[in-house]
């Protein structure tokens, strides 16, 4: 029994392990927007003249919306909805850091690219 126990922990342990590791630190190059736009903010700033992505991301995000991070025309999930980095630089494009797992990223930088 003592050897099952003993086992089954070694099993768990080696799990937890893995999942930290399969969170990949690195930078990527893109754009901070909203979950309603996605990838394009066309539809809405063609219908709204003058309308930056900039706008439509912080309008997007205060009607419920939640910031994304997009590269390379994917789409990745932002865990840390709260750093105010999301606030300053939504709309632009950035080199982010951060911890990615699967098609989430928890942010750790973000520095503006002109």
């Amino acid at each position: 029994m003592k050897k099952v126990l003993k086992s089954l922990c070694c099993v768990g342990l080696l799990a937890a392990f893995a999942s930290f590791a399969a969170a990949a630190e690195g930078t990527w190059m893109g754009q901070i927007s909203d979950s309603n736009c996605g990838a394009s903010h066309a539809k809405m700033t063609s219908a709204h003249a003058g309308l930056t992505d900039r706008d439509c991301t912080l309008a997007c995000v205060k009607g419920g919306g939640k910031f994304v991070f997009v590269s390379d025309g994917k789409v990745y999930q932002i865990s840390n909805q709260n750093s105010p980095l999301l606030q300053v630089h939504a709309g632009h494009t950035v080199q982010l850091t951060g911890d990615m797992k699967g098609d989430t990223v928890m942010v750790s930088n973000i520095t503006m690219k002109k």
